[in-house]
């Protein structure tokens, strides 16, 4: 079966209307809702399949399809679909993890009063995120970028009569926008530029070489672009924000970190990585390199079970924006796609987890649940196993390794590759730390003493996601498969050399994990309230961790008061500057109406009211003198005949 690029708008169109769907249900009908939604999700996963067909029989071509959206001035607003390889493997790896998290949604949410709500947001979710993937248009990309941020808000703050809950989605909605200012600029630069947002247009798009060529400013479209992402996929300085988002419900946080939101950032990159230049590949290197130490390092000192996972997606999302600014956008996609799967199971199996304790999620107050939780125990080892990168059999260890490699041939400097292999060390330890503390010992607490094992609509859907953890090693590098499938013209690159690289990843994840043991694994804590071992060792720099590194406080510090300074000098300024100077203005104006209405009372009133009474006067004089009497007109005629006469008389005399 294969899916042509005039029908590939089906993909994000049947999550949408399942989204129409359980916003126009009736307000109980959660079984309508999931329905719907499982059913177009599944829909679309078939379509993304038929999709995935398309590319693999022609994996070097760019099959677009454009149309006009509406005519502007002189040119045309285009939007239009692309299928090729990336497209369609992100297609079916967001609607496959998709549609499991939704089938494990309707057992974790079975119980909510606004689970029919949950299902809509969930449907718009994937929807918006399924349009950003098959974008053609950096338009189209950017509307549905903005329905992403909009849906994840929706998401987060579900609970939103929890203060934190709804102080999350805020500052994630927030946080995200600043990125995306950016990213608007960098759009609005390039349509100046190249004079379209069409990716693929028949030779004259963006990504092709004609426009290629002739682009300026390439620099700084790349880290206008670059914005955006470190917003979406929580890049330092950015990154706070994703940790908050676990406010949500557990489903949201593995949609979210997993298939979703944090993944359009990565997408975005590796999409128009051919307009990135070496010095905005560069900054994205180092960026990506120290989002993936400090996501490593504050995870080691959190204890809320889904807090650690957020950190370690902060710290992976690094780990693939090093491998975009090395120049390996194929070891960028191939963890996100390994990611997405291992980090799905793990953020389920949380979610199974917390639904077994009564919603307790401090893992000190965990403990013991390995023996009444062996699928979800089963389950979140192997997926602790592909993050944590052990060899060979996990996807996890395989992608990382791509990383490391194209890191180590990277020419400019060493220092990310230094860094990476310390997020390694790291990543081992923290989620070593994890599994000790949530499954091991006895349990610490009674909702973990009476945890039972999750049913079955949430226990399948953690098998599978297990299955994919480890089977995605088929695509695992060396093997040039997927590399010949994305990226033909770098299939050529060897790493043969990066044996003793190798050796040394595999030595730091056993060091990782051989301390998290030590220090967790082999005498696990017996009492909720005893000292954490690496806090007992360390305990400035745990409680530095613990506390996020205080970045919070440090913006709050910094960009919280500047804000706050800034809107009271606004205040200030509206109140006693423009506020002032309207009411002088008011007062001008008042001025001159009473002048005016004196002049004109006092001046042109009086005036031509005194001629006026001059005139009635006048007249009524006169009127008095008209009489009637007709003697009396007759003898003053005769008298004025007389005068006359005399007038005459004596006028000629002389």
């Amino acid at each position: 079966m294969s899916l042509s690029a005039d029908l590939l708008w089906l993909i994000p169109a049947l999550p949408l209307i399942a989204a129409v769907v359980g916003a126009c249900a009736p307000r109980g009908a959660f079984k309508l809702a999931a329905a719907a939604a499982i059913a177009a999700l599944t829909g679309a996963l078939l379509l993304s399949c038929g999709a995935l067909a398309t590319a693999l029989a022609a994996p070097a071509a760019k099959l677009a399809s454009n149309f006009t959206w509406f005519d502007l001035g002189h040119g045309a607003v285009r939007l239009g679909w692309l299928i090729d390889p990336l497209t369609a493997l992100m297609c079916v790896m967001v609607t496959f993890v998709g549609l499991l998290i939704f089938v494990f949604s309707t057992g974790y949410m079975r119980d909510d009063a606004r689970a029919k709500q949950f299902f809509c947001f969930l449907s718009l979710f994937a929807a918006a995120m399924l349009g950003v993937i098959v974008a053609n248009s950096l338009l189209l990309l950017f509307v549905c970028w903005e329905l992403v941020g909009l849906a994840s808000y929706l998401l987060i703050g579900f609970w939103f009569q929890k203060p934190e809950a709804a102080a999350a989605a805020k500052k994630a909605f927030v946080t995200t926008r600043i990125g995306d200012l950016g990213l608007l600029l960098g759009l609005l630069w390039l349509q100046d530029s190249a004079g379209t947002l069409l990716l693929y247009d028949g030779g004259k798009g963006l990504l092709e070489p004609a426009v290629l060529a002739g682009l300026g400013g390439s620099t700084a479209i790349g880290l206008l672009l670059f914005c955006g992402a470190v917003g979406k996929s929580g890049q330092f300085p950015l990154h706070v924000w994703l940790p908050d988002a676990m406010e949500g419900p557990t489903p949201v946080s593995a949609l979210i970190h997993a298939a979703t939101m944090v993944a359009a950032g990565v997408f975005l990159m590796a999409r128009v990585f051919p307009l990135l230049t070496p010095d905005a590949l560069t900054v994205i290197a180092f960026t990506g390199a120290v989002t993936a130490l400090i996501g490593a390092l504050i995870a080691c000192a959190q204890n809320d079970l889904k807090r650690i996972l957020a950190f370690s997606t902060v710290s992976q999302l690094g780990y693939m924006m090093l491998a975009i600014g090395v120049g390996s956008w194929v070891a960028a996609i191939f963890h996100l796609l390994t990611h997405a799967f291992f980090k799905a199971l793990l953020f389920l199996g949380a979610g199974s987890v917390i639904h077994a304790a009564h919603h307790e999620q401090d893992i000190r107050q965990l403990g013991g649940l390995r023996g009444p939780m062996r699928v979800t125990f089963a389950t979140f080892a192997i997926g602790m196993m592909a993050l944590a990168g052990v060899p060979f059999l996990f996807s996890g260890f395989w992608s990382k390794e791509a990383i490391l490699h194209a890191t180590h041939a990277w020419g400019v400097s060493q220092l990310p590759l230094y860094t990476g292999l310390a997020a390694v060390v790291l990543t081992a330890f923290y989620m070593t730390r994890l599994v000790a503390e949530t499954f091991l010992g006895a349990p610490r607490s009674e909702p973990a003493a009476h945890a039972h094992e999750s049913p079955a609509v949430m226990t399948v859907p953690l098998a599978l996601l297990a299955a994919c953890a480890i089977l995605l090693s088929l695509l695992a590098w060396p093997s040039p498969w997927l590399q010949l499938l994305l990226d033909p013209s770098a299939a050529a690159n060897d790493h043969a050399d990066g044996v003793g690289l190798m050796a040394l990843s595999i030595a730091l994840v056993a060091l990782g994990l051989g301390a998290g043991w030590a220090m967790y694994g082999r005498k696990p804590r017996e009492k909720s309230m005893s000292a954490d071992p690496l806090a007992a060792r360390a305990p400035r720099v745990f409680a530095f961790l613990a506390a996020r590194m205080k970045f919070d406080e440090l913006y709050a510090a910094t960009f919280g008061r500047a804000a706050y300074a800034l809107a009271v000098f606004a205040d200030a300024l509206d109140r006693h500057g423009w506020d002032g100077a309207v009411r002088l203005l008011a007062r001008l104006g008042r001025f001159t109406g009473l002048v005016n209405r004196e002049a004109d009372e006092d001046g042109l009133n009086a005036g031509f009211d005194a001629t006026s009474e001059s005139l009635r006067k006048t007249g009524r004089a006169y009127s008095r003198a008209q009489t009637g009497d007709a003697h009396g007109y007759l003898l003053m005629i005769a008298f004025g005949f007389v005068v006359l006469v005399f007038a005459v008389l004596f006028g000629g005399a002389r």
